[in-house]
């Protein structure tokens, strides 16, 4: 399932950006060991701060699995304020219907084989793929730039969803090679991916549904460790009050009743 999250609906979403920022440490920092800027174990850099577009996706069980980022290219982007040397010299492509995809990752240790796609490719990249690309044409946005890497140019290349054309040249950075694509947001391209993919129907989330399941996980889960407090204290108390064998007998047979597997109120849902 795909969220898009921006500047109008991210004040519903704070929570699903901070696990997005943690997916993002986790890949870039500790996976593939990018020279990004990591604190209280969230990757976040100066272009955030800019009110993109986060296009994220979701498990069945609405935790963040991957993501992607948009930013509009007629102000500043990693192209033309990061990664400039792949121009060689030209100026960055600026257009408001041209933007720029950065910060693609999944969360390969979240993923089963039963989620794996065609060609070892993850059923969750291609529906971020195409949750990209239909949010774009959705937006207006007729092609996007990306900076990727060899490998991802590969991924792109086996999902058939092969960049239409590279900008600049690949160019050294850091410990890979990074080159500048472009794609099409054509409803062409999108039927290959889906194809590829075996994806039909809509992918992306109803968002009140969402909102409204996120909600009703949050307050079970804090209600049920309210819960499991309030009982622990209540036969801690029993057990102290017990006058007699008889009373103390009854207080730590409704203790082990209370606390053994399949109880809500069992140490365990502490």
């Amino acid at each position: 399932m795909i969220l898009v999250v921006d500047a109008i609906n991210r004040h519903l979403h704070v929570d699903v950006l901070d696990e997005m920022f943690r997916l993002r440490a986790r890949v870039f920092g500790d996976r593939l060991g990018w020279d990004v800027d990591i604190r209280d174990g969230r990757e976040i850099d100066a272009f955030d701060a800019l009110n993109p577009a986060y296009v994220i996706g979701l498990n069945d069980d609405y935790e963040v699995v991957a993501c992607v980022r948009a930013l509009q290219t007629t102000g500043p982007h990693m192209l033309s304020d990061v990664f400039s040397d792949i121009l060689q010299g030209e100026p960055p492509l600026r257009s408001a219907t041209l933007w720029e995809s950065t910060r693609f990752c999944v969360d390969t240790d979240r993923l089963t084989m039963s989620g794996r796609g065609p060609g070892s490719v993850s059923r969750a990249t291609c529906e971020l793929m195409i949750g990209s690309l239909e949010f774009a044409r959705e937006s207006g946005i007729e092609d996007i730039i990306t900076v990727i890497d060899p490998v991802m140019n590969r991924v792109l290349k086996r999902s058939d969803n092969a960049p239409c054309d590279y900008v600049g040249a690949t160019v050294q950075m850091g410990k890979t090679k990074a080159l500048a694509a472009l794609l099409d947001c054509s409803e062409e391209r999108i039927e290959r991916v889906r194809k590829f993919a075996g994806i039909t129907g809509d992918v992306f989330v109803d968002e009140k549904q969402f909102v409204k399941a996120r909600a009703v996980r949050k307050a079970k889960a804090e209600t049920r460790s309210d819960m499991s407090e309030k009982i622990i204290q209540y036969l801690t108390e029993q057990i102290d009050d017990a006058s007699d064998v008889v009373e103390l007998d009854a207080a730590l047979a409704l203790t082990e009743h209370m606390l053994e597997p399949g109880s809500d109120a069992r140490i365990g849902h502490r």
